[in-house]
């Protein structure tokens, strides 16, 4: 079981992202903007963060760039979650630092698949 944090600003995909996360059997964060996301990732220190790329204020790539550049979260993997699947968003999402790129609408063998690779063996069960 891994505990995992999901950045997400639309209700109805958090309440998505939440459900497969807890049926999968992990644990999981909800934080609805970056700001909180990024004051949570630092004290709860998650095994994951699922970012939304499109948040209100700061956007999820500027986050995950922050959280890169520090040493006490640069280490945790995150996975972008965009309903904008061009060519150029991946390469801005790697370029920020994700680790993963997943177009929305979520499903959730690619989501489960995205997980699995970047957790450490035996947290992903």
């Amino acid at each position: 079981m891994a505990t995992i944090l999901v950045i997400e600003d639309n209700p109805a995909n958090m309440k998505l992202a939440s459900l497969l996360l807890r049926h999968a059997g992990h644990a999981v964060l909800c934080a609805v903007d970056a700001e909180s996301g990024l004051t949570m990732a630092r004290t709860e220190r998650p095994d994951l963060i699922l970012m939304d790329i499109q948040l209100p204020g700061m956007d999820g790539l500027a986050a995950t760039a922050l959280l890169k550049q520090d040493p006490a979260t640069g280490a945790i993997p995150v996975i972008a979650l965009t309903a904008m699947a061009m060519k150029e968003d991946r390469e801005k999402s790697e370029s920020a630092g994700c680790d993963a790129y997943i177009a929305k609408p979520l499903r959730y063998q690619e989501l489960f698949a995205a997980i699995d690779a970047l957790l450490p063996q035996g947290a992903a069960a």
